[in-house]
C-alpha cells in the first residue's frame, strides 16, 4: 500500500507549531506534499528538513514569505526536478517533482487570482503552460500522482456557495472549462472523485477565514490528487483529515494498492 498526502500548509512554521510534525508520524504515509511553504531555506529548522523517517525536498520561492512547495518521501528519489523550466513561474516555487523507476510524485501549487487581475493573468498563463506540461508528463512512461491546491474548484458539487461565486477566481468558467480538458481530453484522472463521485461537504479542503465559513462548512474542494489513469484505479480510500487543523486548509489522505 502507498499512503500519499497533499496539504496546503499556508506557511510551514505556522503549520509545525499547531502540530503538523507532531501528527505526520500517526499517518505512515510514504508521501507528504506540501504547498505554501512560506519561507526560505534559512527559516527551516532541522525538523523541518528532514523529519524523522523521512527526506525532505524543497522548492522555495525567490519573494520571502510566499508561495513554495516541499515534498516528506520515505524513499529516496532518482532524480528531484524543480520548477517547469520557465523563470517567472519558477520563481515564484510552485513545483516539484521526485522520480522513480516507475513513478513521479509530484507537489503542485498553482496561482490564485483572487487578489486581482494581473494575478489571474498569471494564473491563466500558468495553465497554459502546464497544460503542455501535462501532456508531456503522461508520455513519461512512468505513472504519476500530481498532489495540490489547483485553486480551481471543478464543478458546482466541488463548493458551497457556488452560485455566488460564478465570477470569481477559483470557479470562473475558463478555469473549470480548463480542469475538464485535463481530465477528458488528457486522460488524467481526479482521484478523489473517482473513489466518491457524489461527496460534497465531506469533500471540501479548503475554507475561507471570514465569517464563519469553517463553522459552517462553507468550503471549496481545491486540493487534489490527479494521477494516471493506471494508478488511480488502484486507489482504494480516501479522506480528508479534519480532527485537527494545521491551516485554512485540510490535508487529502489517499491509499493507492501499490508500491514504489
Amino acid at each position: 500500500m502507498l499512503r500519499v498526502i497533499s496539504a496546503n500548509l499556508n506557511g510551514i512554521r505556522s503549520a509545525v507549531s499547531k502540530g503538523f510534525l507532531d501528527w505526520m508520524p500517526t499517518q505512515n504515509a510514504d508521501f507528504v506534499c506540501m504547498q505554501e511553504l512560506k519561507a526560505q531555506v534559512d527559516n527551516m529548522t532541522l525538523d523541518m528538513l528532514n523529519p524523522v523517517g523521512y527526506y525532505g525536498y524543497f522548492h522555495y520561492a525567490e519573494k520571502k514569505g510566499y508561495s513554495g512547495v516541499g515534498v516528506y518521501a520515505r524513499t529516496q528519489p532518482l532524480q528531484v526536478i524543480e520548477g517547469l523550466g520557465v523563470p517567472e513561474i519558477d520563481a515564484e516555487g510552485r513545483y516539484l517533482e521526485l522520480v522513480y523507476e516507475n513513478l513521479s510524485v509530484i507537489s503542485l501549487y498553482l496561482p490564485s487570482g483572487s487578489s486581482g487581475e494581473h494575478r489571474q493573468s498569471a494564473k491563466f498563463t500558468f495553465m497554459e503552460c502546464f497544460f503542455r506540461h501535462l501532456i508531456e508528463l503522461a508520455k513519461c512512461g512512468r505513472q504519476v500522482i500530481l498532489c495540490g491546491d489547483w485553486n480551481i474548484a471543478h464543478k458546482e458539487i466541488d463548493l458551497k456557495n457556488w452560485k455566488g461565486n460564478l465570477k470569481n477566481s477559483g470557479f470562473l468558467p475558463e478555469e473549470r472549462a480548463w480542469l475538464t480538458r485535463v481530465f477528458d481530453e488528457l486522460g488524467w484522472s481526479d482521484v478523489y472523485r473517482r473513489l466518491f463521485p457524489d461527496a460534497t461537504g465531506e469533500a471540501y479542503t479548503w475554507w475561507s477565514n471570514r465569517g464563519q465559513a469553517w463553522a459552517k462548512n462553507v468550503g471549496w474542494r481545491i486540493d487534489y490528487q490527479i494521477a494516471t489513469p493506471e494508478i488511480a484505479a488502484t486507489a482504494k480510500e480516501a479522506s480528508v483529515y479534519k480532527e485537527q487543523r494545521f491551516s485554512d486548509h485540510a490535508p487529502l489522505i489517499i491509499d493507492y494498492d501499490t508500491t514504489l
